[in-house]
C-alpha cells in the first residue's frame, strides 16, 4: 500500500511541477498588466513541438532544446508586440479574448506547420527507472522536479536582486507609481510575455518525453495551469508552485484511488471549490493597484 502511494505520489509531483511552470506564466503577466493570458498553454506545447521536431530532425538535444525554448519566447515577445500591444487600452475581458483568440492562431499555425502527429522527445537521462521503497520513479521525472525548484530559485533571485525584476515587481504592485519613478511598463509588460513564454516552453519539454506532445497538448495544460495559478492565488511564485504540486497530486491520487475517468475533473472541481470558499487563492493573492 505504501509503494502504491508513493507511486501516486511521484506520478503527481512530476506533472505537478509542469503545472506549476505554467502557473508561474500566468502569474508574472497577471502582475504585471492585470491579464489573464490564456495563450500559456500554446507556449508550453510550442516549446515541446519545436525541440521534438527538431531532435527527431538530427539536431542534437542540448541545442534542440535551447533553440525552441528561444524561438518561444520570440513567439511570446512577438505576441505582445503585435496582439497585445495595439489593444492596450482595451478592458481587461477584452484583452483576455484576445489572448484566447491568439492561442486559436497559434495553435492553427502549429497543426498547419508541423501537422496533427503526436512527438516525444529521448528522456534526458534514460529510461531506467529508479526504485523507491517499492515505487518507481523515472529519472525524467527527477529532471522536471529539479529544473522546476532551479527555476523558482532563479526567479526569487531575479525579482530580488535585478533592476529589471524589481521594475517588474513595482509594476505589479501600482503601475502608475511604476510611471511615476520612471519605470517604462510597456516594456516590462513586453518582457513579462516573453519570460512567461520561456517558462511554458521548458515546461512543454520537460514533460515531452513523459506525456508525448501534440499540437493540441497545450489545451488541457493550459487550464490546470490556470487552475494551479488560482489555487496558489496569483499572487506570487511560491503560490504558484505550491498550487501546482497540489492540483497534481490530486489528479494522481483522484486516478489512483477513484477512477482515471475523473482526473481530468479535479481541477474544474477545485477551481470551483476555491472561487466559492476561497476567492483570493490557498495562499492569499497580493491586492494590486493596477492602472
Amino acid at each position: 500500500m505504501f509503494a502504491q502511494f508513493l507511486q501516486f505520489l511521484f506520478s503527481g509531483m512530476t506533472v505537478g511541477a509542469a503545472y506549476a511552470l505554467a502557473a508561474l506564466g500566468f502569474t508574472i503577466i497577471y502582475n504585471t498588466s492585470g491579464v489573464i493570458n490564456f495563450a500559456q498553454g500554446e507556449f508550453i506545447m510550442l516549446g515541446g513541438m519545436l525541440a521534438a521536431i527538431m531532435a527527431s530532425a538530427g539536431v542534437p538535444l542540448p541545442l534542440a532544446i535551447v533553440v525552441a525554448v528561444v524561438l518561444t519566447g520570440l513567439v511570446g515577445l512577438l505576441m505582445e508586440k503585435l496582439v497585445i500591444e495595439p489593444a492596450q487600452n482595451a478592458q481587461v475581458v477584452t484583452l483576455i479574448i484576445i489572448t484566447i483568440g491568439a492561442s486559436l492562431v497559434v495553435r492553427g499555425l502549429v497543426q498547419i506547420w508541423l501537422g496533427k502527429a503526436t512527438h516525444s522527445l529521448p528522456a534526458f537521462s534514460g529510461d531506467t527507472p529508479i526504485v523507491v521503497f517499492g515505487a518507481s520513479l523515472l529519472p525524467q521525472s527527477l529532471w522536471v522536479l529539479g529544473v522546476t525548484l532551479a527555476i523558482v530559485g532563479a526567479l526569487g533571485w531575479f525579482f530580488g536582486r535585478t533592476l529589471l525584476g524589481k521594475a517588474m515587481l513595482a509594476t505589479s504592485h501600482n503601475k502608475l507609481a511604476a510611471r511615476l519613478v520612471g519605470i517604462n511598463t510597456r516594456r516590462v509588460l513586453l518582457f513579462s510575455f516573453g519570460l512567461a513564454a520561456l517558462l511554458g516552453a521548458v515546461g512543454g519539454i520537460l514533460v515531452a518525453p513523459i506525456t508525448y506532445t501534440s499540437y493540441d497538448a497545450g489545451i488541457m495544460l493550459g487550464l490546470k495551469g490556470f487552475v494551479a495559478a488560482v489555487l496558489g492565488g496569483l499572487g506570487g511564485g511560491l503560490g504558484a508552485v505550491a498550487g501546482g504540486l497540489i492540483l497534481g497530486i490530486a489528479e494522481a491520487m483522484t486516478a489512483g484511488y477513484i477512477s482515471s475517468a475523473y482526473k481530468d475533473a479535479v481541477p474544474f472541481v477545485l477551481i470551483l471549490l476555491i472561487l466559492f470558499f476561497l476567492p483570493r487563492g490557498l495562499f492569499g493573492a497580493k491586492v494590486s493597484e493596477r492602472v
